[in-house]
C-alpha cells in the first residue's frame, strides 16, 4: 500500500528505487530491499492482471525505477474504466469502491509536476484521479488477500493462473535477514532441506542445490533465472532466526510469465521450525496440483542437533570435509536417532576415500557403518542409499551390489543428481560405456554446476575424444574460471593427440589455480622438449610430492603411464590394489592405461579386482 501511494503521489513521474527504500524502510534498516521492492511491484501487477513485459499501469524505467502511467484518453481514463469494470463485476467489492479511502487536497498536492507527462493532464483531474485509482486497486488487493482464504473468490480472479503448468521448480537461496553473516549457514541449510524435501515428497522436477546456489545474491529477473535453469516455477524467500524463533517468508512465481502464484509467512519456535521444509514441500505440491508422496510420521529433531547438522552441510558444500565431519558427529551425539546426520557423516568419510585424500582403510569402514545406521533409522533416505552404493563400488569393488543399490536410488528419487552420477560410475566400471554417457547426461541436466567436467570425463572413458573436447570447450566457455574443466580439457587434448593444445590448457589450469610457478614450469617443459618433457615434469612433481605427503599410488601409476613406463606403472597399480584404492574400478576405462591391456600381469589385476574384462 505504501508503495502504491508513493507511485501515485508522483503524478506519473519516475520513482527511484532509492526513494522507495527510504519511504518503506528508511536508510539504516537492514532488510532485503531488492526482494521487497520486486515482491511489492509483482503483487500490484498481479492484482491489475498485467505482465512486466506489457504493463498498462506500472511502468519499469530501466536503471531508474518505476512510474504509474498518467496519460489521458486511452491511457488512465481507459485504465480506470477497466479497473472500475473489474470491481463492478465483483459485488462484494463494489460497495467498498463507492467511498474514497484517501482524500488528497490541493494543499497536500504541492506544485504541479514539470514535464510533458504532467502538462498533458488537466490540473483539475491530476489530483483526484490517482486516488480514485488507488481506491479501486486497494479494493482489488483486498480481494486478492481474501482470495487466499476463499477459494471461490480466488478462482474467479485467478482463473487463468498457471499453477497447473508448473512441472519443474528451482528453489533460490533463501535470503538471510538476520543482519548477521554468520547466520548464512542457517539460510543455506534451510534452502537445502527444502530442495531435498520437494524432490523427495513430490513429482516435481527439482533443480539441485548446486545449480540454484549460483544465484545466491544475484539480482536477475525471475524470468531469466527460470529460463537459465529450465524450470516453470521459482520459489524465493527469506529467513530470519532470532534466539528462539524462526521467521520465514516464501513465494512461488511462474517463471515464464513472471506471475506471482502463492506466498506465505511462517513464525515458528526452533523446535517446530525443523519440520518447516517438509510442511512447505507438501503445501507447494498442492498449490501446483502435482502428485504428493504420502507423509511419513514426523520425527522430532532436537534444535541443537539440527543446528549442528546445518553447520555440517554448510562446510560440506564448502569442501571443508574435516569441519563437516566434526559437526555431523556433534549432531549424532546430541541425537543418536538423527538419520540425516548419520547420512551426512557417512558422506564426510566416503568423499575422502573416493577423492584419494587418505588411504581408504582409514575411512571406508566408518563411512559404511554410518550409512547403514542412517538407513536403519530411515530407509526412505535416497542420499544414504546413494552413499552405500558408492561404498559398494569404491570401497568393496562389489559391482553387483553397487548396481542393485544405485538402481534403487534412481527408483526412489529420479531427480537426485548425485544418484545419477554414482549410477554413471557403476556403469563405467561394468564397461557399459554408452549407458554411462547417457546417465551422465541426465546428471548434467539436473545439476550442470556440480561437476561441469563430468560429461567430458564420461566421453573420454568411452573413447569419444572428439565429443569430450567439444563438450569441455563449451563448458569452459560458460564457466571460464573453473579449474577442473581446464585439467580435464588438457587430458582430452592429450588423448586426441593435440599435444600443444594440451600443454596450453594445462598452463591455463595452473594459472587459474593461482599456481604461477607450476604454470611457468609447464610452459618451459613443453617448449624445451614437447610432450615427453612435460610428461617427465608430471612424474617428477608426483614423486617429489609423495616424499612430503600422502599421494595415492593411483596418481603415481598415472604419471608413469603417461611416459609409457610399463614396469613402474604396474608396480604402482599393484600397490594401489594392496591399498584398496577406490579408483581402481576405473582401471580399464582410463585411456592412459590402454597400453597395458595385452600384459598378463595387468589382466591378472583386472581379475583380482573383479572387473568384467574389456580387453
Amino acid at each position: 500500500m505504501e508503495l502504491l501511494i508513493l507511485l501515485l503521489e508522483k503524478d506519473g513521474n519516475v520513482v527511484s528505487r532509492q526513494e522507495i527504500v527510504e519511504r518503506l524502510w528508511g536508510k539504516d534498516v537492514f532488510v532485503d530491499t531488492e526482494h521487497g521492492i520486486n515482491t511489492a511491484i509483482r503483487k500490484i501487477r498481479t492484482v491489475l492482471q498485467e505482465g512486466a513485459e506489457r504493463p498498462r499501469f506500472v511502468l519499469t524505467i530501466l536503471g531508474k525505477g518505476y512510474r504509474f502511467v498518467t496519460e489521458p484518453k486511452n491511457g488512465n481514463e481507459r485504465s480506470l474504466e477497466t479497473l472500475q469494470e473489474r470491481v463492478s463485476a465483483e459485488p462484494d467489492v463494489a460497495v467498498l469502491s463507492s467511498t474514497p479511502i484517501i482524500q488528497h487536497s490541493p494543499e497536500q498536492a504541492g506544485p504541479a509536476a514539470a514535464g510533458p507527462v504532467a502538462d498533458a493532464v488537466p490540473a483539475s483531474r491530476r489530483h483526484w484521479w490517482p486516488w480514485a485509482v488507488a481506491t479501486v486497486v486497494l479494493c482489488l488487493l483486498a480481494v486478492t488477500v481474501l482470495g487466499l482464504k476463499s477459494g471461490g473468490i480466488r478462482d474467479r480472479f485467478l482463473s487463468a493462473s498457471p499453477r497447473a503448468s508448473i512441472r519443474s521448480i528451482a528453489v533460490l537461496p533463501l535470503v538471510n535477514l538476520s543482519g548477521d553473516p554468520s547466520q548464512d549457514y542457517f539460510a543455506d541449510g534451510m534452502t537445502d532441506e527444502l530442495i531435498t524435501m520437494l524432490a523427495k515428497n513430490t513429482s516435481l522436477r527439482v533443480v539441485s542445490r548446486t545449480s540454484a546456489m549460483q544465484y545466491k545474491g544475484v539480482n536477475r529477473p525471475v524470468r531469466d533465472i527460470a529460463r537459465a535453469l529450465g524450470v516453470d516455477g521459482v520459489l524465493e524467500g527469506s529467513v530470519e532466526r532470532s534466539a528462539n524463533r524462526v521467521h520465514m517468508t516464501v513465494q512461488l512465481i511462474h517463471g515464464p510469465s513472471d506471475t506471482h502464484i502463492w506466498a506465505e509467512s511462517y513464525d515458528r519456535d526452533l523446535q517446530s521450525a525443523t519440520s518447516l521444509p517438509s510442511e512447505l514441500s507438501q503445501t507447494i505440491a498442492k498449490e501446483v496440483r502435482t502428485a504428493v508422496s504420502a507423509e511419513h510420521a514426523k520425527h522430532p529433531i532436537n534444535p541443537e542437533a539440527h543446528d549442528a547438522y546445518l553447520h555440517g552441510r554448510y562446510f560440506w558444500f564448502s569442501d571443508n570435509y574435516s569441519r563437516s565431519e566434526e559437526y555431523f558427529r556433534k549432531a549424532v551425539e546430541l541425537q543418536p536417532d538423527y538419520a540425516a546426520a548419520w547420512s551426512g557423516l557417512a558422506d564426510s568419510y566416503a568423499v575422502r576415500a573416493a577423492a584419494l585424500m587418505v588411504p581408504p582403510r582409514e575411512v571406508v569402514p566408518k563411512a559404511k557403518a554410518a550409512a547403514q545406521k542412517a538407513i536403519e533409522l530411515d530407509d526412505s533416505l535416497p542420499e544414504a542409499h546413494n552413499t552405500l552404493a558408492a561404498l559398494y563400488l569404491f570401497g568393496d569393488w562389489d559391482l553387483k551390489r553397487a548396481d542393485e543399490e544405485s538402481q534403487r536410488v534412481i527408483a526412489m528419487n529420479p531427480n537426485l543428481a548425485e544418484g545419477r552420477h554414482i549410477r554413471c560410475s557403476v556403469l563405467e566400471a561394468m564397461n557399459r560405456l554408452d549407458e554411462s554417457v547417457q546417465e551422465q547426461k541426465r546428471e548434467m541436466e539436473l545439476d550442470p554446476f556440480a561437476r561441469p567436467w563430468a560429461l567430458g570425463s564420461a566421453y573420454m572413458r568411452a573413447r569419444q575424444f572428439d565429443a569430450a573436447v567439444k563438450e569441455l570447450r563449451l563448458r569452459e566457455e560458460a564457466q571460464p574460471h573453473d579449474v577442473n574443466i581446464k585439467f580435464f580439457l588438457s587430458d582430452a587434448y592429450l588423448y586426441r593427440g593435440m599435444f600443444r593444445e594440451s600443454a596450453q590448457e594445462l598452463e591455463r589450469a595452473f594459472t587459474a589455480a593461482d599456481d604461477k610457478r607450476a604454470a611457468a614450469e609447464v610452459r618451459h617443459a613443453f617448449e624445451s622438449g614437447g610432450e615427453k618433457a612435460l610428461a617427465e615434469w608430471w612424474q617428477r612433481r608426483d614423486a617429489e610430492g609423495a616424499r612430503k605427503r600422502y599421494v595415492s599410488p593411483w596418481w603415481l601409476a598415472f604419471s608413469n603411464a603417461r611416459l609409457g613406463r610399463k614396469e613402474e606403472t604396474l608396480r604402482y597399480l599393484e600397490e594401489a590394489y594392496r591399498e584398496h584404492t577406490a579408483l581402481l574400478v576405473f582401471l580399464q576405462t582410463e585411456p592412459i592405461f590402454d597400453f597395458l591391456h595385452s600384459d598378463e600381469r595387468y589382466r591378472a589385476l583386472v581379475k583380482k579386482i573383479g572387473l568384467p574384462p574389456a580387453y
